[in-house]
């Protein structure tokens, strides 16, 4: 094959792009996952992001051994009932690297390095996030959850 050229020009990823298109297909999953009730979701939790704690949230809405995702003050917060009657709240900030988190169950679950934390403590369960959540004032009054910092 003399005379024919060859094509040796190689595409380059950078570690940026690379974590990118990582990081972008991971959103899509996270944001499947948490888009309904359906068989994947997890028992114990619920996606309310829309509620607004500082309105006041429905206690029968967060589920006892779980927990919601919904705002307050602009920013995203979880609250979970870990006993009947007893409510807890904390900064859905991922202490580790700023990612949002998510109720999974019994635990707070972060899509972007793995860390878990607790639902009734906000405690680190599993790493890389060696940091507990930022707790929340959580208050029962007339049926509705309301939450102060």
């Amino acid at each position: 094959m003399s005379g024919a050229s060859h094509d040796t020009s190689t595409t380059v990823i950078t570690r940026r792009a690379a974590l990118a298109t990582t990081v972008g297909a991971a959103g899509v999953t996270v944001l499947a996952a948490c888009t309904g009730g359906g068989e994947g979701a997890s028992s114990g939790s619920k996606n309310s992001s829309k509620a607004n704690a500082a309105d006041g949230i429905p206690l029968s809405e967060i589920p006892v051994g779980g927990a919601i995702s919904a705002t307050y003050n602009g920013g995203p917060i979880l609250i979970a009932q870990p006993e009947s009657g007893t409510v807890v709240a904390f900064s859905a900030i991922c202490t580790h690297m700023g990612c949002v988190i998510a109720p999974a169950g019994k635990q707070f679950d972060c899509p972007c390095h793995g860390s878990e934390f607790s639902t009734k403590t906000g405690d680190v369960l599993r790493g890389p996030a060696s940091t507990p959540l930022p707790k929340l004032t959580a208050t029962v009054s007339g049926g509705k959850v309301t939450i102060s910092s």
